[in-house]
């Protein structure tokens, strides 16, 4: 949304008392003020969003054992946790970061892990490439444009950018279904993630078993992005 400058007059003691909850936020007086009155009148702001993307997607997530949630470094991040079945049971991180616009590619993904492990991050770097080929090949197969799709794989982190899916009825997404859209993905991926270790050794039928996987998210998603 675009932003201009404009003057207003207020009451010096307004302003210190918007000073005072802008620091709490850790937001600015601008956009604290801002906030308020967008949600005055009813206009959604992309602070609103985020925070509403961000409480579906931590709803669902709370109800799956395999996640933490935990605390935000940033009111446009998301950073969940999930123990991988390996050795020491590595942590593997995934921080879903959204776009202040409202573009066709309006956020993404990134997956890490902050181990020491030059093995485990072999095999993480191999999942990844792996996935990376199987997602665009299987939505190849299914008709899907996959032009604005994009991968990154730098020194271990994985990042793949979400792209909102054409709509259908002219309608856009609610913040509630996009919430929902990038938890579904998530849960995909660490599964495939957790099936990719089940099948280190040896690795027969690894790459039909995560296809059919990812073949099952294609037909059961409410909403591909």
């Amino acid at each position: 949304m675009k932003r201009s400058v404009y003057s207003l007059v207020l009451m010096d003691d307004v302003v210190r008392q918007i000073d005072k909850v802008a620091y709490s936020m850790n937001t600015s007086r601008s956009n604290l003020i801002n906030q308020i009155l967008a949600e005055y009148v009813c206009c959604p702001t992309p602070e609103q969003r985020t925070k509403d993307v961000f409480e579906q997607i931590t709803q669902l997530m709370l109800g799956n054992d395999g996640f933490q949630i935990q605390q935000q470094p940033s009111d446009a991040l998301l950073s969940l946790r999930s123990a991988l079945r390996f050795k020491y049971n590595p942590t593997i991180r995934y921080v879903v970061e959204l776009y202040r616009g409202y573009d066709q590619v309006f956020g993404e993904l990134r997956v890490s892990s902050r181990t020491q492990s030059s093995q485990l991050l072999r095999y993480l770097e191999d999942f990844f490439t792996r996935f990376a080929h199987l997602e665009l090949e299987c939505r190849q197969a299914n008709g899907m444009a996959v032009d604005q799709l994009e991968y990154q794989l730098v020194d271990g982190r994985f990042t793949r950018k979400f792209v909102m899916p054409p709509s259908v009825d002219g309608s856009t997404l609610t913040n509630q279904q996009l919430g929902s859209a990038i938890a579904e993905y998530i849960q995909m991926f660490n599964e495939m993630l957790q099936l990719y270790f089940e099948h280190l050794s040896p690795k027969t039928d690894l790459q039909s078993n995560m296809k059919y996987r990812y073949q099952q998210y294609l037909q059961n998603s409410s909403c591909m992005i």
